[in-house]
């Protein structure tokens, strides 16, 4: 009779810790495959559309996307009566993730009403519910490199200007660009190195840097601490575009091109980033379609290649 009892209880005992380890084992599974929650923001630049911003809101939110980008040429019909733009956006539900405020000129002659213009823009983007400033430039030389001296001179005015965006409440961020200073990963460097950090940080265009004969991916971990923000863009490279350029390239659509977008975001995701990926096209690649067509195939490319939720 004992020995039963003690059978009994044995098995009871032997069952618990049986269900308790299927318990844990069903817990830790649930957790392994939970969705993984990003830091990632993913908006769309209204760039593609010529313009026409009240269609690019309206298209852009359409297809989900959470932020839009606007530019300069917005604050002409709306800059004494932002109060109408930020009306739009807020029934469509965007967030203005950024704003491209234009040129910086580097010659002393112009250095303050370079600042002066960004600084309004700025005043501009935070009635907008905004709070961050792209900054590029036009000035690179046609004829030679640009001088360490040149590159060092456009962080010293962005700082300058950031300096003065920062007490609006508006992050001011560099652009590195093809055709401009910045166009190398080497210049690139030499610009992010003279920036102050607490004045103006990087929007990383990877489609620009992978052009200029960088790697973006790497890019993202060399400068975790000054990315604000990037440019998810794509770049088919080499075209044939009538001449013998070897150089030459078309802006595309995310996954029709050459950089290694899904590089980037296990980068991003490698150093923990926090904020905005804007999704920009410059112009339709392809006469047969249009901006929302183009922002529809990255849209997919995002959630069904990179399975990405916006």
């Amino acid at each position: 009779m004992k020995e039963s009892v003690l059978n009994r209880r044995q098995f009871l005992q032997s069952a618990g810790l049986s269900a308790l380890a299927l318990s844990a084992g069903a817990d830790a599974l649930a957790l392994h495959s939970a969705p993984h929650k990003s830091g990632l923001q993913i908006g769309y630049s209204a760039i593609t559309w010529g313009g026409n911003d009240a269609q690019a809101i309206k298209d852009i939110s359409g297809l989900g996307f959470r932020g839009i980008q606007l530019r300069a040429n917005a604050f002409g019909p709306y800059r004494t009566k932002p109060s109408e733009l930020k009306a739009m956006l807020d029934a469509a539900g965007l967030q203005l993730c950024m704003f491209s405020s234009g040129n910086v000129e580097i010659d002393p002659a112009k250095e303050q009403s370079t600042i002066d213009q960004h600084v309004a823009h700025a005043s501009f983007v935070k009635a907008l519910g905004g709070s961050a400033l792209q900054l590029t430039n036009n000035v690179r030389p046609k004829d030679r490199l640009p001088t360490t001296d040149e590159l060092k001179r456009l962080a010293e005015v962005m700082n300058k200007i950031g300096q003065q965006t920062a007490d609006l409440g508006v992050q001011a961020v560099y652009h590195n660009h093809m055709h401009q200073l910045g166009e190398t990963p080497e210049e690139v460097d030499v610009i992010v190195q003279a920036m102050n950090p607490k004045y103006i940080r990087l929007l990383l265009d990877i489609a620009h840097y992978k052009q200029g004969g960088g790697l973006p991916e790497k890019a993202v971990i060399q400068y975790r601490d000054m990315i604000h923000s990037l440019h998810l863009k794509d770049t088919m490279s080499p075209i044939t575009d009538g001449t013998n350029n070897g150089r030459a390239y078309k802006f595309v659509e995310l996954g029709r091109g050459n950089v290694d977008v899904a590089a980037v975001f296990k980068a991003l995701d490698k150093i923990k980033f926090k904020g905005w990926g804007v999704v920009e096209l410059d112009g339709v690649p392809e006469k047969d379609k249009t901006a929302a067509q183009c922002a529809a195939i990255s849209k997919e490319y995002i959630t069904k290649t990179l399975k990405f939720k916006l």
